[in-house]
């Protein structure tokens, strides 16, 4: 039964939210639905949401037009809407972004009743994690089966693009459950970042599993979490609106998400150093193969050997987490192998081989210090006699204690650190690619080369060079094809043409 005026502001009275409710007696029963926060978007019995610094009166107009039924706006903005659009129904309220998590999930009428939603959340490995479930679940039939939402790319049978955030805003969130829902997609895998929690983003999710996968530092300055306990609190809401917990045993504070996840009706633990106890489900075996690695699964319901098409030990965690899923599901061993051997990611453990194997090349999307913890102790494992020559930045205008995690734990594994473009918003690269030298351990070899397509010419000069095999890491910006710079995303080669096109393989 679909939404109306009369219902929604009702609703945000109950939390608490209401300032007022500007509508007329007969338009109380106006059927709302969907709710969007981006005007070009707007369509034929929306509620539409003004939010933002950024905000223009035009937006509001272009969505009225669009055939947008009525708006929600902060106090803030009331009178300037009210001139703009004097005659259509608006709801005031006092923190326009917990009123978007509430009024979204009604207004979009809870699409997510009809899918079987997974939420991934965790320092790393979340985007790995879902595209192997999307691989599994896809299963052997044409076309897609599963719906994905994460950092990599956006999927829901209607739309599919690059993503701009790994959850987006509460409006987009819920129009991308509808998409599946109405596409016929049965699952809906999504990384659940901790943004996302705390703003309320996800708010009303019904979570069918929640995977809980690890847990770092990062997201911590005073723009973002204010604090290491803020950031780890926020992950740990996810449970509060899932059915099942899957919990990795190997993470820190492994006690506390635990006793988090024990609010959910089931949990199922699982561990890659064998069976540790509680665990049911783990890995045993391990092997490297260069490009590839394998391990022997166990499960409730089947052991067997696991094939994956990367390297590195640490996604043995991930796979771990895929199967547990599935044992939820009750998607069978064959299937899980099946869609586990052919998994890829884009932009993630990419390895690119040259002629020779003199120079090896790994794309990936290891952004802070638990990935850089895991990537650089693998390849060092796996590559040990080669030149290790890593090409990373950091953000602008957030995480800023990477500037000095990053340049510190890569020093320890590689001989030659390029610092260059990443993502650099409204700060000069230049100066974060200072800070980071500034952080720099005085016996490590470090360049800076703003510009990200001649730090890569140079890492691949540093290793045609340097008188061994070597492997050149290209981290952070995996499959990407644009760089934040200022409020724009420019376009932008990915990281792996670049590398092709300087070792001339293109």
């Amino acid at each position: 039964m679909p939404a109306t005026l009369s219902s929604l502001s009702q609703l945000l009275a109950d939390e608490g939210l209401l300032v007022r409710a500007s509508f007329q007696p007969d338009q109380d029963n106006l059927a709302v639905t969907g709710a969007d926060c981006d005007s070009r978007f707007a369509a034929p019995g929306h509620l539409f949401i003004a939010k933002g610094k950024a905000f223009r009166a035009a937006y509001l107009t272009s969505a009225l037009e669009a055939g947008a039924v009525a708006y929600l706006c902060d106090e803030s903005l009331e009178a300037q809407l009210a001139q703009t659009a004097p005659d259509t129904p608006a709801l005031v309220v006092r923190d326009v972004r917990r009123a978007m998590g509430v009024v979204s999930p009604v207004a979009w009428d809870h699409p997510d009743r009809y899918l079987d939603v997974i939420g991934l959340t965790g320092t790393k490995g979340k985007s790995t994690a879902a595209y192997m479930l999307r691989s599994i679940l896809d299963g052997d039939t044409p076309g897609s089966r599963a719906a994905i939402m994460g950092s990599i790319d956006t999927y829901d049978g209607i739309e599919s693009f690059e993503s701009v955030n790994t959850t987006p805003e509460a409006p987009d969130l819920w129009r991308h459950v509808h998409n599946a829902y109405v596409s016929g997609l049965p699952h809906l895998v999504m990384e659940v970042s901790s943004h996302a929690l705390k703003y309320d983003r996800s708010l009303g999710l019904g979570i069918d599993v929640a995977c809980f996968l690890n847990l770092g530092r990062d997201h911590i300055s005073p723009i973002e979490h204010p604090d290491f306990e803020d950031y780890f609190q926020s992950k740990l809401k996810i449970f509060s609106q899932a059915k099942v917990a899957v919990v990795n045993l190997g993470t820190d504070r492994v006690d506390e998400v635990l006793a988090a996840a024990g609010a959910c009706e089931r949990l199922l633990a699982y561990s890659a150093d064998g069976p540790a106890d509680g665990a049911q489900v783990w890995a045993t075996n391990f092997a490297s193969h260069g490009v590839s690695a394998s391990f022997v699964a166990h499960t409730p319901s089947w052991e067997g050997v696991v094939t994956l098409p990367m390297p590195g030990q640490f996604n043995v965690e991930n796979a771990l987490a895929a199967i547990c899923v599935c044992e939820v599901l009750g998607i069978g061993q064959q299937q899980v192998v099946a869609g586990l051997s052919h998994v890829r990611v884009p932009g993630r453990m990419e390895v690119i081989t040259t002629p020779g194997n003199q120079v090896t090349a790994i794309v990936d999307y290891a952004h802070n210090k638990l990935s850089y913890q895991r990537f650089f102790s693998s390849m060092r494992q796996e590559f040990a006699d080669h030149e290790i020559i890593a090409v990373f930045g950091c953000p602008g205008d957030k995480a800023l204690e990477r500037r000095f995690e990053l340049p510190q734990e890569a020093a320890k594994w590689a001989d030659l650190l390029i610092y260059t473009e990443e993502d650099p918003a409204h700060e000069a690269v230049a100066d974060i690619c200072a800070e980071m030298a500034a952080n720099t351990p005085e016996d490590a070899h470090y360049e800076v080369v703003i510009d990200r397509e001649e730090a890569i010419a140079r890492a691949v000069e540093h290793a045609r060079t340097c008188g061994r095999k070597a492997l050149v890491c290209l981290l952070a910006k995996g499959d990407e094809t644009r760089q934040h710079r200022g409020d724009r995303f420019e376009p932008s080669r990915t990281d792996g043409e670049i590398f092709e096109e300087a070792m001339g393989l293109r």
